[in-house]
């Protein structure tokens, strides 16, 4: 692929271009990879930004159908959209279903909205390994709002916060003991709870749930980064539309609260030392499977260690001296 005309394509908000600008930087193949650095460095002095939003939620809690609504709502307000949705991957056969644009079939005909569906793979944390890349191109692509859906809630899944400006936790009313299906770190990372399916029937246990979540965040010790209010427990649904507006209204004025108070850019440099943290770990674990001689010599002592020939300490000390490294306590192991 030419990176530079793939770079131009995207400063110029071509869906097609950015979809293939994805499928160059998620490709594990090396020349591929020197060529999404190139792309990436090209498009590193756009200086556009969108408002990044993690969503996440339990299964059967109604994301797509959510992200659908939201995102068919901000178009009609001539913002334009992108989604990257997250599947999980089979531990067994590696594959995913990637069925995000099925079911977001309005969303994905809307040509000021872009949907992209991404394997998770081995990658915990609810992203794929270059979400955080395809952020950026849509940053670059000139998109308003760019959505990050998760594989669903858990421990892992707060990694997503750690590429968002907002953290939207999306739950579903009469789900049994709300409170103890989701866990505590989950929610003290959370900007905005959403319960969803706040209609028909639902509706009063919706109200209800979402009570009780807002009872549980005043309990939370009140974060710097957060105005007063925040953060809040809000009905929508995703069906009748009803709440989506109010809730998008939340998170403007919490993004510009924060933009004013120096937390938004602060975060944002955060952000990115971190994400640099990140690939540095990410390359020197790759090394250790694609050096011949350094998987080689990961078998041999992983073999000892497994038979009990050497210790766990030993064999990895072995192996950090083979890559000029060493063990020097554990602040910087």
């Amino acid at each position: 692929m030419d990176a530079d005309a793939l770079a131009e394509g995207v400063a110029r908000g071509d869906r097609r271009a950015l979809a293939r600008a994805i499928t160059l930087i998620e490709s594990g193949r090396a020349d591929h990879r020197s060529a999404a650095v190139r792309l990436s460095e090209r498009l590193a002095g756009t200086g556009r930004q969108a408002l990044r939003i993690g969503l996440s939620g339990t299964p059967g809690v109604g994301k797509s159908t959510f992200i659908e609504a939201f995102g068919l709502m901000l178009t009609g307000q001539g913002l334009r959209v992108a989604v990257l949705a997250v599947d999980p991957s089979s531990a067994r056969s590696g594959g995913s279903i990637l069925g995000d644009k099925t079911r977001m079939e309005r969303l994905s005909r809307d040509r000021s909205a872009f949907i992209r569906p991404s394997p998770a793979q081995s990658q915990l944390g609810g992203v794929a390994r270059r979400t955080r890349e395809a952020v950026a191109l849509c940053e670059a692509a000139g998109f308003d709002v760019v959505l990050v859906e998760t594989v669903g809630v858990g421990q892992s899944e707060t990694v997503v916060a750690e590429m968002a400006d907002l953290f939207v936790l999306l739950l579903a009313p009469a789900g049994g003991d709300e409170l103890q299906g989701v866990k505590r770190g989950i929610m003290e990372i959370a900007d905005l709870i959403l319960v969803n399916k706040a209609d028909g029937e639902l509706k009063p246990a919706a109200t209800r749930t979402c009570a009780d979540y807002a009872g549980a965040l005043k309990l939370l010790r009140k974060r710097p980064q957060d105005p007063e209010g925040f953060p809040r427990a809000m009905t929508v649904s995703a069906v009748s539309g009803d709440g989506l507006e109010a809730a998008w209204a939340e998170m403007q004025a919490l993004a510009e609260w924060r933009k004013a108070h120096g937390h938004w850019e602060r975060r944002r440099a955060e952000q990115a030392r971190g994400w640099f943290d990140y690939e540095v770990r990410q390359g020197l674990l790759a090394r250790l499977t694609s050096d011949p001689d350094t998987r080689a010599r990961m078998e041999r002592l992983g073999a000892a260690v497994a038979a009990g020939e050497t210790s766990v300490t030993a064999a990895a000390e072995e192996m950090l001296g083979a890559l000029g490294l060493g063990l020097r306590g554990d602040g910087a192991g």
